[in-house]
């Protein structure tokens, strides 16, 4: 039984320390695959070739159009687009990554706990631990997300020179205090 634990904890161990997968796609450059990216009712903010930012639901899309609702509807050729963004907000994904690391974690635990036990009781701690820091998982992951402020991701850049970019940031740590400066281009 003390092997088992051993396994439990280096499961446990190895879940917590793997490093995360990175789902995050890099946005299209052409107008025409933002269907690959996009679909009817998703949220975006469009600006086009003046700087116009349009926020809206997508109505329709097409290869050549996108077209927004609101008061009025806007309907913007894809030739005039140079950025599309999309909400990043997700509960529902919190919520899965919550889950899966909480059952995870709860298997482990479960294993680990499950010493003493008969073989009947062996197979159903670690499914009952499993469930339980699961659906902890779950709500604590919807909690989080939900609580933090929607952010935009860029689904959409039109090929073409990038404009210049200056940043300036205040860096206060407790050993200096000073100015952040870059520029890109």
């Amino acid at each position: 039984m003390k092997h088992t634990a051993s396994a439990a904890i280096i499961l446990v161990a190895s879940a917590l320390c793997a490093p995360a997968v990175a789902w995050a796609q890099g946005p299209v450059t052409s107008f025409d695959q933002l269907n690959t990216r996009l679909k009817v009712g998703d949220t975006v903010w469009v600006t086009d070739a003046q700087g116009r930012e349009v926020r809206g639901k997508i109505l329709e899309l097409h290869d050549a159009s996108i077209t927004l609702d609101g008061d009025p509807e806007t309907t913007l050729q894809g030739d005039s687009v140079r950025l599309v963004q999309r909400s990043s907000k997700s509960i529902r994904r919190a919520a899965l990554w919550g889950l899966v690391i909480g059952a995870a974690v709860g298997a482990g635990l479960g294993i680990a706990d499950s010493n003493g036990c008969s073989s009947d009781c062996m197979s159903n701690v670690p499914l009952m631990s499993a469930a339980l820091v699961g659906g902890i998982g779950a709500g604590v992951g919807a909690a989080v997300r939900a609580a933090l402020p929607p952010g935009r991701r860029e689904v959409y850049r039109a090929p073409g020179p990038t404009p210049a970019r200056l940043s300036i940031a205040p860096v206060i740590t407790p050993r200096a205090k000073g100015v952040a400066v870059s520029f890109a281009f």
